[in-house]
Parts: C-alpha cells; structure tokens; sequence
C-alpha cells in the first residue's frame, strides 16, 4: 500500500508572496517576482524536481507582484502586468529557459493585476480583466508570440478581478467569479477565439473570489471555495460546458481561499493551503 502525505523539500532562495509559478517544458519549476513584505521582488529561481534545490536564475526587468504567468507553445514564459510598489503595469517579459534571460517584450494597452491568462489553440494568448489602480477592467487583449504586439479583443460582459479563466476541451475559454465594480460575483462568461466575442453562460450558486478552479478528465470544470464578499466558502460547484450549468458537490471540510487545485493522474483533485478566518492553512483534501 502507498501512504499519501507530504515531504519537505528544499527552500527557496527568497521567501515570497503573490509570486507565480510555471512549469517548464524541461520539467523544471519557474517561480517570479512577488513580495516578502518589505519589498516587491525582481528575483526568479528553479526548481529542480529531480535534486529537490532551488537556483537562482535571471532577474526580471520589472520587480512585480500579483502578475500573471504563462507557458507559451515554443517553451518561453510570458510574464505580464502586476504591481511593483510604485506604479501598476502594463509590461511584459519573456523568459528563454535556454539563457536563463528575461527580455522585454511589447506592452499590454491596460496596466493590469490580478488578470488571467489562457495559451489558446493558435498560440497567442488572452488576457482578461484586472485591476488597474483606478478600476476594474472588463477589458481583453490578445498577445502574438510570433510579433510580440498585442490586440485588443472582445470586452466580457462584466469588469472582473481575481476569478479564474480555463480552456475547455471546445476550445472556449470559461471565466468565473472574482470581484466586480461594486461587489463579488458569481457571473460566467465564454470567449469564442473564432469570433473575438463573449457570451455569457450559467452563473455559480455561490458569487466567489479568490477561489481555486481546475478541469476535470470528464470535461467538466470544479470550483471551490473562495470568499463571497464576508465568509470564507467551503462550497464546490461543477460546471457542465454541454448544459451550461452549474451544480453544487461536496463541500470542502474547511472554508479557505487563495488556495490551489491540481487534478492528479489518478483523476482525483488535491486542494492545497489558501486561508479562512482564523488561519493561514498547510491542510490539504482531496476530491
């Protein structure tokens, strides 16, 4: 019998917060950028599955923090937007895992944080909503790999910060939750690549925000917990892209937020960490 259970392994180089994480082609781990509470951070490093060590790698130009991180179809990183302390931005990065190098790339038309990313089928690579200092953005752009410019694109039908975005096995990306104008939201959206437009599609039973979303083998996509605007949510909820709606599952054994959810090859889904109330959380559950 195999016995689940977690293992320490090595630190990194610079404690950090609001960073992201990539995983390389190579199969190692690129983590950027965040905050150590006294500071934005410039700093990357890898991580190296097979030794367990992080090294240090090249510094991002720009220092920046709530960013988003994307893996691009010829192996190099975009990294765009976030917050550097000062200003809110509208850069973007490229990381070349061959070098060990960032290069600048061309600028998003919105500075923008808390935005998702998606690859699409084609390549490029759609960015969606944000905060930019001032507002939330209900704005999307578009970012050619093959030119490094960016477009823009449809506008969804609700500004949002902070939600999720995943590519469903049609090819339409699926937006859920986050922050609105005034309030946390439970409206969905679908962007069709083929005509540059958004529809909307069911809403969640529950608005969220800071939530955790991941696509399961069946096609469907679970969402679980958050935080509604006043409580730290425990509920899940699967979306079915055939029907366009969403129906409640088992809920979580702890109410958290800003957690992760990864699907594992055995089909289950590992939830991971976030916070609630009380706490920061090192539990973790399985679905």
């Amino acid at each position: 019998m195999v016995l689940l259970g977690w293992i320490t392994t090595g630190n990194m180089n610079n404690a950090r917060y609001w960073h992201r994480a990539s995983l390389l082609t190579n199969g190692k781990v690129l983590v950027t950028g965040g905050w150590d509470y006294s500071s934005f951070l410039n700093s990357t490093e890898l991580y190296d599955p097979s030794a367990g060590t992080w090294t240090t790698t090249g510094s991002l130009n720009n220092a920046r923090s709530r960013h988003a991180s994307s893996v691009l179809t010829n192996g190099k990183v975009l990294v765009t937007g976030g917050r550097n302390g000062s200003s809110y931005l509208n850069s973007a990065e490229l990381y070349d895992s061959l070098t060990g190098t960032w290069t600048p790339t061309g600028n998003m038309h919105d500075a923008r944080l808390e935005h998702v990313a998606s690859v699409l089928a084609n390549g490029k690579v759609l960015i969606t909503g944000g905060w930019d200092g001032g507002s939330c953005l209900n704005s999307t752009e578009l970012y050619d790999p093959s030119t490094g410019t960016w477009t823009t694109t449809g506008s969804m039908n609700n500004a949002r910060y902070g939600g999720t975005a995943f590519i469903l096995t049609n090819g339409k990306v699926l937006i859920t939750g986050g922050w609105g104008i005034t309030s946390v939201l439970n409206t969905t959206e679908l962007y069709d690549s083929s005509t540059e437009t958004w529809t909307t599609t069911g809403s969640m039973n529950n608005a969220r925000y800071w939530h955790a979303a991941c696509l399961l083998t069946n096609g469907k996509v679970l969402v679980t917990g958050g935080w509604d605007g006043s409580s730290y949510l425990n509920s899940t909820e699967l979306y079915d892209p055939s029907a366009g709606t969403w129906t409640t599952t088992g809920s979580l054994i702890n109410g958290r937020s800003e957690h992760t959810a990864s699907v594992l090859t055995n089909g289950k889904v590992l939830v991971t960490g976030g916070r609630n109330d009380s706490s920061y959380l090192n539990s973790s559950q399985l679905y």
